[in-house]
């Protein structure tokens, strides 16, 4: 799948796991860690489990071997650990970032649809909606609320 392609469908996915009651944070996160290019890895020896148990679930730890950097993140429920390096950790902190302004932007649009749905209330108010503003002289030239 090309680059472009893949974010895009990376994007979706996360909006559409952001919508579903059953996904979990812990799943999201596996799923972006993945469409980040970080890979998979099962604990093979009994030393090996034993460090995935010591891990943090879910938290990204920086560990150095042979003079490089990388990323990993312990997810002992399902028996893996998640291992990338900067680039895919920088994609990784995309992802997130893109997802989170995703779900502001959802949150921002449900709460503008949540006021459009309220307007028609306002009649009860005594408010002309067609003169608004004019009957007090507001934005007339002399007028009384004058700004």
């Amino acid at each position: 799948m090309q680059p472009q392609l893949q974010f895009g469908a990376t994007v979706l996915l996360a909006l559409m796991a952001g919508c579903a009651t059953t996904t979990t944070s812990t799943q999201d996160k596996a799923s972006m860690l993945v469409s980040a290019g970080f890979k998979t890895i099962t604990p093979k020896t009994a030393a090996q489990q034993q460090k995935l148990q010591q891990l943090q679930t879910g938290r990204v730890a920086t560990i150095q071997k042979n003079g490089r950097t990388y990323y990993i993140v312990a997810d002992p429920p399902q028996n893996v650990v998640y291992v990338g390096g900067p680039t895919e950790y920088q994609a990784y902190q995309q992802l997130r970032a893109q997802r989170q302004l995703a779900q502001e932007n959802l949150q921002t649009a449900e709460m503008y649809q949540d006021a459009a749905m309220q307007w028609g209330t306002w009649g009860g108010w005594g408010v002309d909606w067609g003169r608004m503003g004019y009957a007090a002289g507001v934005g007339r030239v002399g007028g009384v609320g004058r700004f």
